[in-house]
C-alpha cells in the first residue's frame, strides 16, 4: 500500500486520485495467495497504476540521480579494492554494500551514513550472520559461465567493481529489467554505469521488482539454465529465487524484518548466502 501510495504521488499530485489508486489496490489484496512473493504482488499493482497513467518510467530521474552518485565514488571503491589484502572479498562487500542504494525503499537504512563506512574500518563490524565466502570463491573459481542477476539502478556500479574483480577467463552475463519498475536497472542504466566494459548486458525479460522465472524470456531462461554460478543481488531477487537453484549466491542487505527473519539473520546484516534446501520456504 505504502509503495502503491508514493507512485501514485510521483505519478498525480491529486490526493482524490491518490485515494482512489488505495482503494484499486486494496481490492486486489484478497486475490494474493500466501505462495504469491512480493515481487509478484508489486508487478500487479505496478502494472495496474501503469494502466491508468500510461506506460511512463516514473522513476528515471531518481535513477540518474543514483546512477551519478555512484558513479562519483567509483573512484574510491576500486582505491579500497586495490588496496586490500584480500580483492574479492572487498569486492564482494562492497557490492553487497551497494545494495543501500535504493531511493524508493523506505527502511531504516541512511544511504550517505552506510556508503560512508565502506572506507572505514566501521564497515568490517556490520554483522556476516550468514556469509558463505568460501565457497562462493570455490564456485566461482570453477565457473566458466557467470549470470550476474541486476538490482537498483546506481547500486549496478557497486556490482561493476565486483565483477572487474572476476577473472576474464569467465564469461559474465548482467541481466537487468525489462520494462520501467521502480528504480530497479535498465539496460540503458548498466551501460550508462560501465558494465558494458566486462559483461554482456542483457533483460531478464521481466517486468517486476524480481526475477520471476515464469515472466522471463526464453532466451534469458536458456542462459539462467546453462550458468554454472547465478549471483543474485538484492531482496527482490532473494524474495523470487530463494526457493529455486542450488547454484546461486544471493547477495544483499537485509533491509526488512521479514526478509531478515526468513534468512535468519539480523536486520541491517550483510549476506551472501548459497540458495539450498533450507532456504526453500516461502516468504510469507
Amino acid at each position: 500500500m505504502k509503495g502503491a501510495l508514493e507512485m501514485a504521488r510521483l505519478f498525480d499530485g491529486n490526493e482524490i486520485v491518490h485515494k482512489e489508486i488505495l482503494d484499486e489496490v486494496a481490492r486486489m489484496i484478497p486475490g494474493f495467495s500466501l505462495i504469491c512473493s512480493p515481487p509478484e504482488m508489486s508487478r500487479i499493482i505496478h502494472n495496474a497504476i501503469g494502466r491508468r497513467f500510461g506506460d511512463k518510467d516514473i522513476y528515471r530521474n531518481i535513477k540518474k540521480e543514483s546512477n551519478q552518485k555512484a558513479l562519483a565514488l567509483y573512484p574510491r571503491l576500486k582505491e579500497k579494492v586495490e588496496s586490500s589484502k584480500n580483492k574479492l572479498l572487498t569486492a564482494v562487500e562492497i557490492a553487497i554494500a551497494g545494495n543501500v542504494i535504493d531511493y524508493a525503499a523506505k527502511n531504516t537504512l541512511n544511504i550517505a551514513d552506510e556508503i560512508e563506512k565502506i572506507f572505514t574500518n566501521e564497515f568490517a563490524d556490520i554483522n556476516k550472520t550468514v556469509f558463505d565466502y568460501e565457497e562462493f570463491k570455490k564456485e566461482l573459481n570453477n565457473a566458466k559461465r557467470v549470470l550476474y542477476l541486476a538490482d537498483n539502478a546506481g547500486e549496478v556500479v557497486f556490482d561493476r567493481v565486483l565483477i572487474e574483480e572476476i577473472p576474464y577467463d569467465k564469461a559474465i552475463i548482467f541481466a537487468v529489467r525489462d520494462k520501467p519498475v521502480i528504480n530497479d536497472a535498465l539496460i540503458e542504466d548498466a551501460q550508462e554505469c560501465g558494465l558494458d566494459n566486462r559483461a554482456k548486458i542483457i533483460s531478464s525479460g521481466v517486468d517486476a521488482p524480481g526475477t520471476i522465472l515464469k515472466y522471463c524470456s526464453k532466451e534469458f531462461l536458456e542462459i539462467y539454465k546453462n550458468a554454472d554460478l547465478i549471483i543474485s543481488k538484492g531482496q527482490g531477487n532473494y524474495e523470487a529465487l530463494s526457493q529455486e537453484r542450488e547454484n546461486i549466491y544471493f547477495l544483499f542487505r537485509a533491509k526488512c524484518p521479514v526478509i531478515a527473519k526468513h534468512a535468519e539473520v539480523g536486520l541491517g546484516d550483510i549476506v551472501l548466502k548459497k540458495g539450498n534446501d533450507n532456504v526453500c520456504k516461502s516468504i510469507i
